[in-house]
């Protein structure tokens, strides 16, 4: 068996995390996928956005699949990023039809959410303590490296032999298979010590008996992660309108501050462990401080253009602090066994925060009474900040009263 405390292994189990947000890598393509299958710009654009809607529904199907055919998390990763690689493939061998293409990026969904949550959950089958806590954070740093390089790669296949050959960036699925394949070990050796290392998860958390269901805290986590999405996503939505507002009606250079998001993210997912380390559980309130703060730089800019790219720029390092703490208390809330579920359960919280936040947005600014234009595309980031505040006041009163118990 592989020594699970090597780099090498542990880059084998991160690395099936960089592909899993490779689906949005063919983005650039799309203008000339829109000429060449001659479709509308909103069909061009479903290209992209399928997969999410498979994704999920895989996340929900995904540990229903390993109970009822008896699968190891380390095989129905290996499956599904078979499938990522087969089907992200399929439009590079000159399909032109845009039916196949696009039930193509629904299967390549359906592999994406096969093994999202194992690829959480095996570490924490795997790791304990202040490890998991740096593995979960690299793992989250290894999803905005893994978006940044697909993107990159992808945009020079473009531009050397055309839109077909950009798909050919999935072929590095194949690469992430065979190196998890060889060092990763088999978790199903984990079974009979899986226990003992879910209760190692809570020596952070005030002492309770062995973990024997699910704690009704999984839930108020998955509406946490919901309401952070909401927010991220909802930042990067109406960054592009409040530039043009702010720069005039010409400025096309939002995307270039919405790729810089990746390195704040990017660094907070690698320094998780190391705060993680240093704060604990107060890694929570920081993230949350941070956040609200961003909202506030967002919100309160009015036409300062710098002021409110620092609000953009802000907002992904904290998120990367608090969503890995969500994955790293799961272990300590359910049984061994159920920890593929209630990550999946995560998940789809995480999912349906970015695939509902549009609409949140434009709640909040009627309930303000703001119009969804100019300036007033800032308005719900106000809410937003207060929220996070609110969030953190809560979640402290709360972890008062149950250590005072």
């Amino acid at each position: 068996m592989q020594n699970k405390n090597s780099m090498i292994t542990k880059l084998a189990f991160l690395s099936v995390s960089f592909m899993l947000t490779s689906a949005y890598a063919v983005q650039s393509a799309l203008p000339q996928l829109k000429a060449s299958l001659h479709v509308t710009q909103t069909q061009s654009e479903y290209l992209a956005t399928t997969p999410s809607f498979a994704v999920m529904i895989f996340v929900i199907l995904s540990p229903l699949l390993q109970q009822w055919f008896k699968i190891s998390d380390k095989k129905m990763i290996m499956i599904g990023v078979t499938i990522v690689g087969v089907m992200g493939l399929v439009p590079f061998f000159n399909i032109r039809s845009y039916p196949i293409i696009l039930a193509s990026r629904l299967l390549l969904g359906a592999g994406y959410g096969l093994y999202n949550s194992q690829a959480i959950s095996m570490i924490s089958v795997w790791y304990e303590g202040s490890t998991r806590a740096q593995m979960l954070g690299w793992r989250a740093a290894a999803e905005q490296i893994g978006q940044a390089f697909t993107l990159f790669v992808a945009g020079l296949l473009l531009t050397a032999s055309g839109w077909h050959a950009s798909f050919l960036v999935y072929a590095l699925a194949f690469v992430v298979l065979i190196f998890f394949g060889l060092r990763v070990p088999d978790d199903s050796k984990a079974d009979k010590s899986a226990s003992d290392q879910a209760e190692e998860a809570t020596e952070d958390l005030p002492a309770e008996d062995e973990i024997q269901k699910t704690s009704p805290t999984v839930y108020l986590l998955v509406l946490f992660a919901f309401l952070l999405v909401v927010d991220y996503v909802g930042m990067e939505n109406r960054f592009p309108g409040l530039a043009v507002n702010i720069r005039g009606a010409q400025y096309t250079g939002a995307s270039n501050f919405l790729s810089l998001m990746l390195i704040g993210a990017t660094l907070g997912g690698l320094f998780y462990g190391s705060i993680q380390k240093r704060l604990g559980f107060g890694t929570v309130y920081l993230g949350l401080g941070l956040m609200a703060l961003s909202n506030f730089l967002f919100y309160f800019a009015g036409s300062n253009f710098v002021l409110l790219v620092i609000g953009l720029l802000l907002i992904g390092f904290p998120l990367q602090l608090v969503s890995p703490l969500i994955f790293n208390l799961l272990p300590g809330l359910a049984p061994a066994k159920r920890q593929p579920m209630v990550t999946s359960l995560v998940l789809i919280g995480f999912n349906f925060g970015a695939f509902f936040s549009p609409s949140i947005a434009e709640w909040t600014n009627h309930l303000m009474g703001q119009p969804t234009s100019g300036y007033g595309l800032a308005a719900p980031f106000l809410v937003y900040g207060i929220g996070l505040l609110v969030i953190a006041v809560i979640i402290f009163v709360a972890t008062r009263r149950h250590a005072t118990k």
